[in-house]
């Protein structure tokens, strides 16, 4: 079955105009969800808006939208209102600059959508694709929907393009705020590590070696249930001992290898 966009949109580039869909990157029907129930009807639990104050509920007509400017004290805004002080809502993604696709750190990438050409696109889609891609770099532009202006990446994906909404710098917290605490690294336990990553190292990230295990075995749980099957915790095992020592837990990740390594080192030192 074909994926179905869930916007329209135009990548401007220059004087190129390039009309695009854009296509959500996950499924959220893959998800195991679980709703309240009323455990003595069965029936599912809606959701109701409570005064904060007198606790009684209040019907959706009587909603107003709110800023608080002070500890609980807010200013209120119509519909109307809310329209207007939104961001004009063009659908566009105004390209302003080219950057190496290396210089976007990470922590920047919010979320992902993948980019399609719409009628009459084609040409200028697979052109700006296959420019980024032979001189490595991402477009770096502005996303205009919903009455939002968003900082957006877009960057060749095989013979496609994708669309990355990036964090604004104010919105990511500096990594000065995680507190570290002082420790040195020994030469011996360094080599270590890089062993222990060498030997689980791989060529290329291959996601289809991974599967969602927990999600599968609350399916298999549910299916069990469904079929009038009582639910019981399965007996957990008892942790393995932990090692506290850096250099004995990285010698036993190793699987004995370090020690074969060490020994090899010193029979040729012998043998010399």
């Amino acid at each position: 079955m074909a994926a179905r966009p869930i916007s329209t949109s135009t990548v401007s580039f220059g004087l190129v105009s390039l009309p695009v869909k854009l296509y959500s990157t996950g499924q959220s029907s893959a998800k195991v969800r679980f709703n309240w129930i009323n455990r003595d009807t069965g029936s599912r639990v809606k959701y109701q808006y409570v005064d904060g104050q007198s606790g009684e509920a209040v019907e959706r007509d009587n909603l107003v939208k709110g800023y608080e400017f002070a500890k609980n004290q807010y200013v209120t805004f119509e519909p109307d209102e809310l329209k207007a002080i939104e961001a004009q809502s063009t659908e566009m993604i105004e390209i302003t600059e080219f950057v190496p696709a290396a210089d976007i750190d990470r922590i920047y990438l919010e979320r992902a959508y993948y980019l399609g050409p719409a009628r009459g696109g084609a040409r200028a889609y697979r052109l700006l694709s296959a420019a980024l891609r032979e001189m490595e770099r991402v477009a770096i532009a502005r996303h205009s929907a919903r009455g939002k202006q968003r900082l957006v990446m877009i960057r060749p994906l095989d013979d496609g393009l994708i669309l990355e909404q990036l964090y604004y710098p104010d919105e990511v917290r500096s990594f000065d705020e995680v507190p570290l605490e002082e420790g040195e690294v020994s030469d011996a336990e360094l080599a270590l590590a890089k062993q222990f990553i060498e030997q689980a190292a791989s060529d290329s990230f291959d996601p289809a070696r991974y599967r969602d295990e927990v999600k599968e075995r609350v399916q298999n749980l549910i299916d069990r249930k469904i079929e009038g099957e009582q639910i019981t915790m399965a007996p957990q095992e008892e942790p393995e001992t932990k090692i506290i020592d850096l250099m004995e837990a990285l010698k036993a990740s190793l699987g004995g290898a370090a020690e074969k390594e060490e020994e090899k080192k010193v029979a040729a030192a012998g043998g010399g």
